[in-house]
């Protein structure tokens, strides 16, 4: 297995019971997929450099984690179909 690190965006407008239950999904598609996930480090709210959706704020989330090499590509797939998930990026360690 492999280190990756997921840095994503939500959308800032988000209830906060809303916002936990998207980053459970998405801690979930890791582990359900054999990878290990760290706890998600919670950055909150930052103004974004430019403006994205009209919006200027976003909810920012790192999640450290272990997994083999179709993992990455699934999560991409997930995240970019997931209503809330503004940006996303994913880097092997």
């Amino acid at each position: 297995m492999k280190n990756y690190e997921l840095l994503y965006i939500l959308d800032a407008t988000l209830a906060d019971d809303k916002r936990e239950a998207l980053i459970e999904k998405i801690t979930a598609i890791v582990t359900s997929n054999g990878g290990e996930a760290q706890d998600p480090e919670r950055w909150g709210v930052k103004k974004y450099a430019y403006a994205i959706n009209f919006q200027n704020e976003g909810y920012y989330v790192l999640m450290n984690f272990k997994a083999e090499a179709s993992v990455p590509e699934m999560l991409t797939s997930q995240l970019l179909i997931t209503d809330g998930v503004v940006r996303h990026m994913i880097v092997a360690k």
